[in-house]
């Protein structure tokens, strides 16, 4: 009796047993496939709406790109919503760096054109204040050509297409009626009127009468030379502008979607949300997807190695300063030329104008015109003076190394891109982590290197083709360092820039004399200074092409002023305190 009665409970506990355990399996099954991390997972990243992400996973699920055998949290709408926002967050990545490079280009850009303009302004100031005290009958007259050859040569630094030669000769051009009327026959006072016939005749046949000597092309020369590397270092910023812009643009193929909904979401699908992807296997997907941005790399090397060096040549040797503040010597010159051989000019112009006047045709004034200047340099301003260029200087000399600096390491840029896009928490290393099919203690594929041929051998998917779009930013990219390497091949021999003015603060004239090689002698030959190379076209101190061949040899020398235009030898230090100080003065007034 008794062992029946053992027997039966037994037996009913055993089932029991069974029962529990049966019941017990079926609740962890259901905890190991429960949705919830995932939905949770995909409302904190704000894929999208939360209803695409199924509570319960699904059993027979038809997915295109999280494909496996086994439960699935992921229907056709999760994979869409994935795929959209791997895209959004991929190209965001890429323009949070880029826009990095988009600011320093931009602000540079700007901060260069001030720099520009501000030396323009006091140029134009310093020649109208010599019109003013020196050629008053000139100045209101002259003033409006004054104001047109400094807004083109504005242009032209800006990256117009303007010829500075041109600008130049038009300049002299309109004003040698001026100078006709008022300076060499001042008794035919307002007897040319503007857009006469002779008025006309005289702009016209400047070129062939020639009242300004060599002074004209001298000074279109040496400006063209100055100006030139200050208006190619406008081009190449908004080219690097443009080649940025183009790749923010830039798009994601189908298949490069498609593997990053792999890399980044399919662990998704089946409940590993905490499993990051290896690093081999996320460097593999985004040097396949930027492989034609990869393709930039080249270019875009030569073309900062070029930008380093217009900066260099730009605000390194201080010659586009003397070059403008040069502008107020060459015209000061010029008009004192044709004050000087007023009786030539005056029978010249009778010969192809058909001028009649009363002026003497064959000799020469017996003494030459003097004409004084205040001077630039007296004893109560000297030291404010060399203070204020001090430090105009050490600010253009920063502004020149800080862009310098962070030029540096953009070289690289287009290189190292999809590799800093796997960086911080997007990829793990030597680490369990998601191998885009399962997860693994490390990735085991092969992890190829950057560029189109390198995808060749890419585990994860094939790439055969730059995209067309970045095909033409690096194709504008080589037409541009061609451009400039043909227009500029001094650039080439330009050193290293982190070897440039090394030492020594850059930025102050104060200890720096001839023997320094520091600045240009009077003769105006192309010089080095502290390991750089000007770019600047060479003058030998002959008189240019141009002008000077219809000069008659046996003619004085150009006259001497008096407190006047100084002598090159000691102009350019002068000059450069003049300049700041009326730069810092300018500030002030502000």
């Amino acid at each position: 009796m008794s062992r029946g009665g053992s027997s039966r409970l037994d037996s009913r506990s055993a089932v029991w047993i069974v029962t529990f355990v049966a019941i017990l399996m079926n609740v962890i099954d259901a905890d190991a496939y429960n949705c919830h991390e995932v939905r949770t997972a995909f409302q904190l990243l704000q894929v999208g709406p939360l209803s695409r992400v199924p509570e319960t996973p699904g059993t027979d699920v038809d997915l295109l790109i999280c494909k496996h055998k086994g439960p699935s949290c992921c229907t056709r709408k999760t994979e869409e919503s994935y795929q959209v926002a791997v895209k959004r967050q991929t190209l965001q990545n890429v323009q949070s760096y880029s826009s990095e490079l988009k600011h320093l280009f931009s602000t540079h850009a700007h901060a260069f054109q001030d720099m520009f303009r501000s030396l323009l302004s006091f140029s134009q100031g310093h020649l109208s204040s010599l019109l003013e005290d020196t050629y008053s009958s000139l100045f209101h007259h002259a003033q409006p050509h004054v104001h047109q050859l400094f807004s083109s040569l504005s242009q032209y630094l800006s990256g117009a297409n303007i010829s500075v030669e041109t600008t130049v000769h038009n300049f002299f051009n309109s004003i040698f009626p001026l100078v006709y009327e008022k300076l060499i026959n001042p008794d035919m006072e307002g007897s040319l009127m503007e857009g006469s016939v002779i008025s006309d005749c005289l702009r016209t046949t400047r070129k062939e009468v020639n009242p300004f000597g060599y002074h004209p092309a001298l000074m279109a020369q040496e400006l063209a030379g100055a100006l030139g590397a200050g208006r190619q270092l406008s081009l190449a910023l908004k080219e690097g502008l443009k080649a940025i812009n183009a790749t923010e643009d830039a798009s994601l193929t189908k298949d490069c979607e498609k593997n990053l909904v792999k890399m980044m979401y399919c662990s998704h699908c089946r409940g590993l949300t905490l499993f990051k992807p290896c690093m081999g296997y996320c460097l593999n997907v985004m040097r396949g997807c930027l492989a034609s941005l990869s393709e930039l790399d080249q270019p875009w090397r030569r073309y900062i190695s070029l930008l380093e060096q217009l900066t260099l040549a730009v605000a390194g040797h201080h010659s586009l300063e003397l070059a403008l503040l040069g502008v107020r010597g060459h015209i000061n010159e010029a008009l004192l030329y044709a004050r000087l051989h007023s009786p030539i000019i005056t029978t010249m112009v009778d010969k192809v104008c058909g001028l009649s006047t009363e002026e003497p045709t064959g000799m020469l004034p017996s003494t030459s015109p003097e004409v004084t200047t205040p001077s630039v340099t007296s004893a109560s301003s000297a030291a404010p003076t060399q203070f204020t260029s001090e430090q105009e200087l050490k600010h253009f000399s920063h502004l020149r190394r800080e862009f310098l600096l962070h030029l540096q390491p953009l070289k690289s840029f287009f290189m190292i891109l999809p590799d800093l896009l796997c960086k911080g928490d997007t990829a793990v290393e030597d680490s369990t982590c998601w191998t885009g099919q399962n997860v693994k203690e490390s990735y085991e594929s092969r992890v190829v290197g950057t560029g189109l041929n390198a995808q060749r051998q890419n585990p994860e998917f094939k790439v055969h083709s730059m995209a067309p779009r970045l095909e033409e930013v690096k194709e504008r990219l080589d037409l541009f360092n061609q451009e400039t390497l043909e227009r500029f091949p001094q650039l080439e021999e330009i050193e290293d820039w982190e070897g440039f003015g090394s030492g020594k603060e850059e930025g102050s004239t104060m200890d720096c004399d001839d023997e320094d090689g520091c600045q240009s002698s009077g003769d105006g030959q192309e010089r080095k200074s502290h390991g750089g190379v000007s770019i600047d076209s060479k003058s030998t101190g002959r008189q240019p092409e141009g002008d000077s061949s219809k000069e008659n040899p046996s003619k004085p020398p150009p006259v001497r002023v008096i407190g006047g235009s100084p002598s090159a030898s000691w102009l350019q230090p002068c000059s450069l305190a003049l300049l700041f100080a009326g730069l810092g003065l300018q500030w002030m007034l502000l």
